[in-house]
């Protein structure tokens, strides 16, 4: 029991990681979130719920492989 009390406090999980790296990503690039209305011209409509799900779907697994190291050091390897 000792040994998964302190795996728990010292280890962080892959997935952990990723989704702390995707929140910090959307945030600050502000993907997932909805267009702020604006006057003037207007180059493309709202993007709808689902297309904000995807968004974020996609960025979580690009950001999975990013901490898991299967990205570009695999690509670059072929």
């Amino acid at each position: 029991m000792d040994t998964l009390n302190g795996a728990a406090l010292g280890a962080r999980r892959n997935e952990d990681i990723a989704l702390d790296l995707m929140k910090f990503v959307a945030g600050t690039a502000g993907v997932g979130r909805p267009a702020a209305p604006s006057t003037g011209f207007s180059g493309s409509s709202a993007a709808k719920p689902e297309e904000h799900v995807s968004q974020l779907l996609e960025l979580y697994g690009r950001c999975l492989k990013a901490v898991a190291g299967t990205g570009a050091e695999k690509e670059a390897a072929k």
